[in-house]
C-alpha cells in the first residue's frame, strides 16, 4: 500500500524566523508589509536558498519622513546583534557629487590622499558582527535619493553581482549582506492624498482606497528619478504608510518605555515612572504631526518629559528608589511632577541568553505581546578571532 502525501504548509516560518518577525512587529508600529519582507529575507537566509551571486536581498523603502523606514532596519540589528547600530548605514547626502565616491570605496593608488582615505566598506567592517550562528549583515543607503548618479552606478554592480572593488582593487563580498535603500521619494504627493486625514478623526471610507494611491504615487516617483536598469535589480519595493494617531498612540508606549530604560540605565536614575492618562493624551497632542510623523512625537516627549526630567535629577528633586509621578494641569496646560520616596518598583535585571536562544516553544504567536530578548544578548559583539584576523591584514 503506497503511503499517502502529506500536506504541507509554505506559510509556515522557522522557529528563529517567526521570532525574529514577531520581536520585530514589536518594535514597529504600522508597517506589517515591511516587517514581513525583512523576516522574509531572513527567512530565506537560515534556509540558505538566497540566489548564488547576489546579496541575500535587496529592498527600498519609501515613504514619508517619519514613518521608520530607517528605524525597521536599526530594530531588526538590535534583534539580532543587541545593538542598533551593528550596520553600516551610508548617509547619501555626502554622495551629491560624483568625486565624493571615494569616501565609501578609496582613492586608487597613485592619487593624491590615496593612503589616507579609507573605505566605508570593506570586508573587516561588513563582517564584524558575524558570529558562528549567525553570518549575516546590514548594509542602509539613507535618503538614495539625493545621492550622486556615481553612486547608483555603483550599486547596480553591487545590488547584482553581490562584489565591490575598492580603490586599491581589493574586493568585498556581499552575499551575505541584506541591503536597504530608504527615500522620500513621492512624499509630495502622499502628503496631498493625506489632508484630508488632518486631525484625530480619520475617514474610514479611505482607507483602502487611499492606500492604494498611497503606493502608486510612491512608486511612480521612484521610477521617475531611477533607471529601469536600477529599479530592476530591486527585491522588493515597501512604501511606508503615514502614521495615524492610533498607531502615534501605540509608539508614545514604546517610546516611553524607553524613556523609562533609560532611566534605570542611568547612574542616578534608578526610580520608577508612572505617566498619567492625561499627560499621555497631552504628549499625544502634542507630538501629533501627520507630515513629521514619529520624530515629531519624539521631540514633544523629550521637550515636556525627558528634559524636565533630567533638571529634576541634576537638581537632587529626585532620588534613586523614589516613584516619579507624572500628570497633567489643564489649568497650565503643561505636565507636572510628584514623587513618593521609596516607592519604585523597579523590574528585575534581565538574564542574558544566546543569539538564537529563541525555540519552537516561544516562536508561537504569543511571543508578539511583548518584545523577548531572546535575540538580543551576545557574549562578544566583536568576536576575538575576527579582530585578530583584522590585525593580521592590515600589517
Amino acid at each position: 500500500m503506497a503511503a499517502q502525501a502529506i500536506t504541507l504548509n509554505p506559510m509556515t516560518r522557522g522557529p528563529e524566523a517567526q521570532a525574529f518577525e514577531n520581536f520585530l512587529a514589536g518594535k514597529i508600529v504600522g508597517q506589517t508589509e515591511a516587517v514581513r519582507a525583512v523576516a522574509d529575507l531572513f527567512q530565506l537566509h537560515r534556509a540558505d536558498l538566497q540566489s548564488t551571486g547576489r546579496p541575500v536581498g535587496n529592498l527600498l523603502f519609501l515613504g514619508p519622513t517619519g514613518s521608520g523606514k530607517t528605524r525597521v532596519v536599526e530594530a531588526a540589528a538590535e534583534i539580532l546583534f543587541g545593538d542598533p547600530r551593528a550596520l553600516i548605514k551610508v548617509d547619501c547626502a555626502e554622495f551629491q557629487h560624483s568625486h565624493e565616491i571615494a569616501k565609501l570605496v578609496g582613492s586608487p593608488p597613485g592619487y593624491l590622499g590615496h593612503r589616507e582615505t579609507h573605505p566605508l566598506i570593506t570586508q573587516e567592517v561588513l563582517d564584524r558582527f558575524h558570529t558562528d550562528r549567525l553570518k549575516l549583515s546590514f548594509l542602509l543607503f539613507d535618503e538614495i535619493e539625493k545621492a550622486s548618479d556615481a553612486l547608483w552606478q555603483l550599486l547596480l554592480a553591487v545590488m547584482d553581482k553581490a562584489t565591490l572593488t575598492l580603490g586599491d582593487n581589493r574586493r568585498v563580498d556581499l552575499s551575505r549582506t541584506m541591503i536597504f535603500l530608504t527615500s522620500n521619494l513621492g512624499s509630495a504627493e502622499i502628503g496631498n492624498l493625506m489632508e484630508d486625514r488632518l486631525g484625530f478623526a480619520p475617514k474610514p471610507r479611505l482607507t483602502g482606497r487611499l492606500d492604494d494611491q498611497i503606493e502608486r504615487a510612491a512608486i511612480e516617483a521612484a521610477r521617475r528619478k531611477f533607471s529601469p536598469e536600477f529599479m530592476n535589480r530591486l527585491d522588493k519595493i515597501v512604501v511606508f504608510r503615514p502614521l495615524h494617531p492610533p498607531q502615534l498612540e501605540s509608539i508614545l508606549d514604546l517610546e516611553l518605555g524607553a524613556v523609562e530604560q533609560r532611566l534605570l540605565a542611568s547612574a542616578r536614575g534608578k526610580f520608577s515612572l508612572r505617566v498619567g492618562a492625561e499627560a499621555r493624551r497631552f504628549l499625544l497632542r502634542e507630538g501629533t504631526d501627520l507630515q513629521y510623523g514619529a520624530r515629531h512625537l519624539k521631540r514633544a516627549i523629550n521637550r515636556h518629559l525627558v528634559y524636565p526630567i533630567a533638571n529634576l535629577i541634576a537638581s537632587s528633586q529626585v532620588l534613586q528608589s523614589d516613584l516619579l509621578s507624572v500628570e497633567y494641569d489643564a489649568g497650565r496646560n503643561c505636565l507636572t511632577f510628584s514623587r513618593d520616596p521609596g516607592k519604585a518598583t523597579l523590574p528585575p535585571a534581565p538574564a542574558d541568553s544566546g543569539v538564537f536562544a529563541a525555540s519552537a516553544a516561544n516562536s508561537c504567536g504569543a511571543c508578539a505581546a511583548a518584545p523577548s530578548p531572546a535575540f538580543t544578548a551576545q557574549t562578544e559583539p566583536h568576536p576575538a578571532p575576527e579582530r585578530q584576523r583584522a590585525r593580521r591584514r592590515e600589517r
